[in-house]
C-alpha cells in the first residue's frame, strides 16, 4: 500500500535525506510506493534551530532517521543529549526511555514522535512545573 504525501504549494518534505519542494504553484499529491524515511515539512527541525536541550536530542534523532549513512554518529549523539537531560531534568526518565525504547525496536519514526513530547517538557520545566504526563 503506498503513502500518499500531500503537499501545498511551496511545501516540502524529506525523502530518504532528498529534499524534494512543490515548485508547480499548486498542490500536489506523491504516492511512495515503497519503505522510505520520510520528514513533512512541518516536522523537520532546522540545524540552526536546535538550540535546547530538548530539541538537540529531535535533531540529532531526525539526522539518524533521514541519513542512514551517518545514523551510527547521530544515535551517538542522540544517546549523549538524552542522558544529558535526563541527568539534568530526571522528570524527563519516562519520556527517554519512550525514547530509547522505539529506538531499540527499530522505529525512529516513532522516537520522534516521543521526541516531540521533551519540547512541551522542557517548557513545563522553564517555567518551574517539571510534571511529566503519562506517555501513551
Amino acid at each position: 500500500m503506498a503513502l500518499v504525501i500531500h503537499l501545498r504549494k511551496d511545501g516540502r518534505v524529506i525523502i530518504n535525506g532528498a529534499v524534494l519542494e512543490n515548485v508547480s504553484g499548486r498542490a500536489i499529491s506523491l504516492a511512495v510506493k515503497n519503505e522510505a524515511s520520510i520528514l513533512r515539512d512541518d516536522d523537520v527541525l532546522q540545524p540552526e534551530d536546535a538550540v535546547t536541550p530538548a530539541s538537540r536530542i529531535y535533531f540529532a534523532l531526525q539526522c539518524a532517521y533521514v541519513f542512514r549513512e551517518s545514523r551510527a554518529r547521530h544515535m551517538a549523539q542522540l544517546e549523549e543529549f538524552l542522558e544529558g537531560y535526563v541527568q539534568a531534568a530526571p522528570s524527563a526518565l519516562p519520556l527517554a526511555t519512550a525514547v530509547r525504547a522505539a529506538v531499540e525496536a527499530g522505529n525512529l519514526y516513532e522516537a520522534l514522535k516521543k521526541a516531540r513530547e521533551l519540547f512541551r517538557h522542557e517548557r513545563n520545566v522553564m517555567a518551574g512545573s517539571g510534571e511529566v504526563r503519562q506517555i501513551d
